[in-house]
C-alpha cells in the first residue's frame, strides 16, 4: 500500500489536513442565528424525518476555486526534487483548479546540454500534477553559465521553447491570472543580475504587455499577478521601477494578490493600496536556516478565491494526508512497530551510595513487524556524569529479526554533579513500502542494581514524604527488582490526597494481571488478579479526603482484604495464583501495556510496604513510621534521594526511580 510523505515534518504549530474524494448529498451547516422556514419546493432545504424541530441554513453557494502556488525549487541539493515530487502528491490530494509557480524552476546557471536535462527532469516531476500548471521564469531557469559566450538572453529562447512564454496572462473562472518576468537584465549589453539596482527595471515592451492585460481583465473579480523576483521588497532591487507597475496594479482596481519567490523564506508585504504582496519561501530548495515556524520551511499556498475575497493558507510539503492509507493492516502494522521497545537482558549494573557506578548492560532489540526499521540507538543522558562506549549505532532490523547491543558504562563518585539515570535512546523509522514513516522516540533508562546500604542509611532521617503534583509521574521499580514470590502478601502505605476525583492508581503492577491499590473518587480498594480474573476488596464509602490516611491491601490465600486506618473496609472471597507480568509497579499511578505511568494519584504519599504474608488477621493500629521484617520485600520511607532515586530499607535494597516532578516534601 502507498505510504505517506518521505519527508520529516517540521515540528511546529501545523494542522494536518485530510483530504478524500466525496460526493456531496446535503451540505449542514448552523450559524447559531434566527429560525428558518422549511422550503420543500426549492429542492435544496434539509431533509429529515424528526418532524418539528430548528431549521439548518444551507451552506452559500457561489463560484469559489481554489490554485496552489509552488516556491523555488533550487539552490538546494539534488534532494530538492523529492521535496518537489512530494509537493505534486500533497497537491493531487488537494485538486485544485491549477498550479501556478514563481520561477526557479531547476538549477540552471549551466549551459544547453546540461539545462535540457534539469528542465526534463523538472516537467518530468510536474506533469505528474492532475491539474495544469504554469510556469513563471526565474534567475536560475535563464542565466547562462559555461565556457562558451552565452547567447543573446541566455537560456531565455530555451525556456520560451519548453516552458512557454516569459510573461502571458490568462482568464479562468471569475479571475484572471498575470505573470511577468523579472530578469530581463540589460537587453542590449546581453547582461542579467539581480544584485544591480540598473538591471532590475522592466522594459516598456513588458509594461505595454502589463497594460493590455489589466485592461482585458478589467471585469475579473481579481487579478492574481506572479513573478520571481520580490522587488518590492526594497534590497538589492532598489533602482528598478517596480513603482511604476505597483501604480499600474494599483490603478487596475481589482488586483487582490502578487506572489513572487527567490529570497527563500516566507514574508508578507501588505496589504499596499488593497494590493497583498506574497513571497514564499521553497518547496524543494535551499534554506538558510532551519526554523520552519519563522518562515523558513519548505511549503506550497492554498489560494481559495471568492467572488467577495481571497484567503491564503500555507501548508508545510508533505503535511497532507490521504486517509485511504490507513487501513486496518497499515495500522496494525504501526501499532506493531511502536512496541519496540530494547530490553535489558541483564542487571549486572552496580550503583553504590557514593554515587559511583561501573558495569555493563545488554539490550535486545526485537522487530515484530512485517516491515524492516532502520534504528538508531544513542546514550541519552541529562547530565555528562556517564562515559559510555555507545555513541550512535545505525542498523536495520529485519521483519521478525532482532539485534543484542552491549554497553559499558561508568561514573565516578562526585558530590558536585548530580546523579542521573542513563537511557538508552532508540530513534526508529518504519521502512514502508514507499516511503518512511518515523516513529517517536523512546526512551528506556538503564535498570541498576544497588549494592550493600550502610545501616545508618535510613536512621536519623527527617520524616519527609513523596507529593506528586502530576498525573504522569510516579516512582518507577522495575519488575525485576521485585522480589515477591507467589501467595499471600501485604501492601500499605499512607496517603494525604490533594484531590480523590476520578480512579487514581496509588500503588500498582496491573494490565490484567498482578495487583494494585486504587483510589476510586475518594473510595479505597484493593486488586488482585487471581484464577485469570480481578478480585477487587472496596469499601463502601469515601474514606480518603485532604487528610493522612493509612490503606492497606492483603490478600491471604482465602480472602482479599482491604483496611483503612487498620479497620477492615471491604472483603471478597478468593483463593489461587497470581498472575505475573513484566510490567514496573508504580508508587503513586497505575501502569499502561507499554510500562508508562498512567491515572496517577495526585498528592502525598509515605511508607510504602510491600510483605511476604498476611500482614495483619484483623484490626490493628497502623505504624507511623514501617519497620522492616524478615518477610518485608519492599519498604520506602520516601525520606531521602540519591540523585533521581529513592532507597528501599528491606533486603532486597531495590531503587524506585522518582518521576521528573515528583519532590520529596516534610510529612506535614
Amino acid at each position: 500500500m502507498p505510504i505517506r510523505s518521505p519527508l520529516p515534518i517540521p515540528a511546529f504549530q501545523i494542522a494536518f489536513l485530510l483530504v478524500c474524494s466525496i460526493v456531496p448529498t446535503a451540505a449542514l451547516a448552523h450559524d447559531g442565528q434566527g429560525e428558518h422556514s422549511h422550503d420543500h419546493e426549492s429542492g435544496k432545504a434539509i431533509f429529515t424525518t424528526r418532524g418539528e424541530s430548528r431549521t439548518l441554513p444551507m451552506a452559500k453557494e457561489e463560484d469559489a476555486f481554489q490554485f496552489i502556488v509552488y516556491g523555488d525549487r533550487t539552490g538546494g541539493v539534488p534532494e530538492g526534487l523529492r521535496v518537489l515530487e512530494q509537493a505534486v502528491a500533497d497537491t493531487n490530494l488537494l485538486d485544485p483548479d491549477m498550479v501556478m509557480t514563481v520561477g526557479d524552476l531547476i538549477q540552471g546557471y549551466n549551459e544547453t546540454e546540461e539545462w535540457m536535462e534539469q528542465m526534463t527532469e523538472y516537467k518530468d516531476i510536474m506533469n505528474q500534477l492532475k491539474m495544469k500548471w504554469f510556469p513563471v521564469a526565474g534567475n536560475h531557469d535563464v542565466y547562462w553559465r559555461g565556457r562558451t559566450e552565452p547567447p543573446q538572453g541566455e537560456h531565455e529562447a530555451s525556456y520560451e521553447k519548453h516552458f512557454g512564454p516569459l510573461w502571458y496572462s490568462f482568464a479562468h473562472k471569475n479571475s484572471a491570472f498575470v505573470v511577468l518576468y523579472s530578469d530581463e537584465g540589460d537587453r542590449e549589453k546581453n547582461v542579467k543580475g539581480f544584485n544591480s539596482g540598473k538591471l532590475q527595471t522592466m522594459s516598456d515592451e513588458q509594461l505595454d504587455f502589463l497594460r493590455k492585460a489589466l485592461e482585458q481583465h478589467k471585469s475579473a473579480a481579481h487579478v492574481f499577478v506572479f513573478l520571481h523576483h520580490p522587488r518590492w521588497t526594497g534590497r538589492g532591487y532598489t533602482g528598478g521601477n517596480w513603482d511604476v507597475v505597483h501604480e499600474m496594479l494599483k490603478s487596475a482596481g481589482n488586483v487582490s494578490a502578487v506572489f513572487a519567490g527567490h529570497i527563500h523564506h516566507m514574508r508578507f508585504d501588505g496589504p499596499k493600496d488593497g494590493i497583498a504582496y506574497y513571497t514564499l519561501a521553497t518547496t524543494g530548495g535551499h534554506l538558510s536556516a532551519e526554523i520552519p515556524g519563522a518562515g523558513y520551511l519548505h511549503h506550497l499556498n492554498v489560494v481559495t478565491v471568492r467572488p467577495a475575497g481571497v484567503t491564503v493558507a500555507a501548508l508545510p510539503i508533505g503535511s497532507v494526508i490521504d486517509p485511504t492509507e490507513f487501513t486496518p493492516e497499515f495500522l496494525a502494522e504501526i501499532e506493531k512497530a511502536q512496541r519496540i521497545r530494547p530490553e535489558q537482558t541483564d542487571h549486572q549494573m552496580q550503583l553504590q551510595v557514593d554515587g559511583s557506578a561501573s558495569g555493563s548492560v545488554t539490550f535486545e532489540i526485537k522487530n515484530p513487524a512485517l516491515r524492516p526499521v532502520d534504528l538508531t540507538v544513542s546514550l541519552d543522558q541529562i547530565g555528562t556524569d556517564w562515559k559510555s562506549s555507545l555513541d550512535h549505532d545505525h542498523f536495520k532490523i529485519q521483519s521478525g529479526e532482532s539485534k543484542v547491543i552491549e554497553v559499558a558504562l561508568r561514573r565516578l563518585a562526585d558530590p558536585e554533579s548530580t546523579l542521573s539515570v542513563p537511557k538508552i535512546r532508540l530513534d526508529m523509522e518504519y521502512v514502508g513500502e514507499s516511503a518512511r514513516i518515523a516513529m517517536p522516540p523512546v526512551l528506556t533508562p538503564v535498570s541498576m542494581r544497588l549494592s550493600a546500604v550502610p545501616a545508618d542509611y535510613f536512621a536519623n532521617q527527617p520524616d519527609r514524604c513523596l507529593n506528586m503534583t502530576t498525573e504522569q509521574d510516579a516512582v518507577r521499580i522495575e519488575s525485576s527488582e521485585l522480589n515477591l514470590p507467589d501467595g499471600p502478601f501485604t501492601v500499605e502505605a499512607w496517603f494525604n490526597p490533594d484531590q480523590s476525583a476520578g480512579m487514581r492508581g496509588a500503588i500498582a503492577k496491573t494490565q490484567g494481571s498482578e495487583f494494585a491499590i486504587f483510589i476510586d473518587e475518594g473510595v479505597p480498594q484493593f486488586d488482585v488478579h487471581l484464577n485469570g480474573k480481578y478480585v477487587s476488596a472496596k469499601a463502601t464509602k469515601k474514606m480518603l479526603n485532604h487528610k493522612w490516611t493509612h490503606v492497606a491491601g492483603l490478600y491471604d490465600g482465602t480472602e482479599v482484604r482491604v483496611y483503612v486506618d487498620g479497620k477492615l473496609a471491604g472483603s471478597k472471597t478468593a483463593s489461587g495464583k497470581r498472575t505475573r507480568n513484566d510490567l514496573p509497579l508504580y508508587i503513586g499511578a497505575d501502569t499502561n501495556e507499554n510500562g508508562s505511568a498512567v491515572r496517577g494519584f495526585l498528592g502525598k504519599i509515605n511508607e510504602v510496604r510491600i510483605t511476604e504474608g498476611a500482614a495483619y488477621e484483623a484490626d490493628f493500629t497502623p505504624e507511623k513510621r514501617h519497620e522492616v521484617t524478615p518477610a518485608t520485600r519492599l519498604l520506602m520511607h520516601l525520606d531521602r534521594t540519591l540523585g533521581p532515586f529513592v532507597l528501599d530499607h528491606s533486603s532486597s535494597a531495590t531503587m524506585g526511580l522518582l518521576g521528573s516532578d515528583d519532590r520529596l516534601v516534610p510529612a506535614e
